[in-house]
């Protein structure tokens, strides 16, 4: 649902006779929401019970969804959006249910699979929505959506039992307030910045209180006896360096989600690209999805064995790989989808070493919470890197033509692939050995 509505853009532009910034808050609606949320309802769950929390979640969730089927509006759109994004705090509190619920030998391999479904959804949402508007409306593309989530909802209701693993405490809300207004300002900041330029007021205003208001959260969290989040988490070095890298990774990996689909969708005209179609564009995605699929349980497997300073410090290298391929041979189609596929090995890797990583620093009452920040930490980066991506593939231009350089994209690549190395070393500061296990 994060990325569906990214193809009927163009759509929704047209209809609500919208500028292109207007509709741009259709997505940076959700992604401003559901990162406040992932940290507050991991942690939530922790208190109150990850099943129950995992069932309000997805309600919410299907609520944004059928209002967003029904807006006849562009604010209406908007708002449902955020509340879409209210919703989806899903991957911290299942991570937490597998933890409560698994087996301790089968726990790696099924936070493996559970990531992979990330990746996996998110190539889904850019093929998928291509056909559903072109054979029926943009609003189906919501219905669809809707039914999914419902049954969704309806499987955790049936078939996950409620844990008996609690971090007893109140709400946080000055916690709550303090991190949802300083990552609200920072990716607004990161969002807007090359709109409104990286040097204006309102980009360094923002930054500013972002910076103002994530340090207030941190001292004000610092002082409570059961804090919102645990910021004394962060001095072990597994939790810190799996943030970074997290950080890093998502830096690197939004490059190909964002800048790949534009690269093929380029008129042959303009000396490169396939003139792909929305549709066509994400089918090139489809390897990636496919080799997620398969990577992120055999690093859960591998992880189980060797550590997961292992998986994720190779999921750093396949990722550079796989961009150092785009950067060098995307004029042929075979080229791209090699490339995707040889990424989607590296990000399944990465999405599973990650998750692993965090859950096995952190005691089973914290599960919520702290893979609620490295999912922040993975969005924010996300978020940063993709908008950097595009102003780096935006400043240079072919002369006559609507359209941006080959050499932007190729530095866009090469600066994922630099992300990439170092999310590596960033991994390799971690604990514990390459093939020693791993220590808090």
């Amino acid at each position: 649902m994060q990325t569906m509505v990214v193809p009927a853009l163009p759509d929704l532009r047209q209809q609500f006779g919208v500028s292109t910034t207007a509709v741009s808050w259709v997505l940076s609606a959700f992604l401003l929401t559901s990162a406040v949320a992932t940290g507050v309802l991991g942690r939530l769950g922790d208190m109150f019970g990850r099943r129950r929390l995992l069932l309000a979640s997805l309600a919410i969730f299907a609520v944004g969804t059928l209002l967003a089927a029904l807006s006849t509006s562009i604010g209406t759109l908007i708002a449902a959006r955020a509340i879409q994004g209210v919703g989806s705090a899903t991957f911290p509190l299942a991570f937490g249910i597998v933890r409560d619920q698994f087996p301790r030998e089968r726990v790696p391999v099924a936070i493996g699979l559970i990531s992979s479904t990330f990746g996996i959804g998110f190539a889904a949402g850019l093929v998928v929505p291509g056909l559903i508007v072109d054979a029926l409306s943009w609003q189906w593309i919501f219905w669809v959506g809707l039914a999914v989530i419902l049954a969704a909802l309806v499987a955790v209701w049936v078939f996950i039992p409620e844990s008996a693993v609690r971090s007893p405490g109140r709400i946080d809300w000055a916690g709550a307030v303090l991190l949802g207004g300083g990552l609200v300002a920072l990716l607004l900041a990161i969002s807007e910045g090359r709109t409104w330029g990286w040097g204006s007021a309102g980009t360094l205003g923002l930054l500013g209180g972002a910076v103002a208001l994530l340090v207030a959260f941190v001292l004000v969290e610092s002082r409570l006896d059961r804090p919102l989040i645990d910021v004394a988490l962060l001095r072990r070095r597994a939790v810190l360096t799996s943030h970074a890298a997290a950080l890093i990774v998502g830096f690197g990996m939004y490059g190909a989600f964002t800048m790949v689909p534009a690269l093929v969708e380029t008129p042959t005209t303009a000396g490169y690209g396939f003139g792909a179609s929305v549709t066509e564009a994400g089918l090139f995605m489809v390897p990636m999805a496919i080799t997620m699929l398969f990577a992120s349980p055999l690093a859960g497997r591998l992880g189980a064995r060797t550590g997961f300073k292992l998986p994720l410090v190779l999921a750093c290298v396949v990722g550079a790989a796989g961009f150092v391929l785009f950067a060098a041979a995307h004029d042929h189609e075979w080229t791209i989808y090699l490339g995707a596929a040889v990424l989607g090995v590296g990000v399944g890797f990465a999405f599973a070493a990650l998750a692993n990583l965090v859950v096995n620093a952190v005691d089973a009452r914290q599960t919520g919470e702290a893979t609620g920040v490295n999912t922040i930490m993975r969005t924010v980066g996300g978020t940063l890197g993709a908008q950097i991506a595009a102003t780096i593939v935006a400043s240079h231009q072919v002369t006559g033509l609507p359209v941006p350089a080959e050499v932007g994209y190729t530095q866009a690549f090469v600066m994922s692939a630099a992300a990439m190395g170092v999310a590596a070393l960033a991994a390799l500061a971690g604990p514990g050995h390459l093939l020693g296990g791993d220590r808090a």
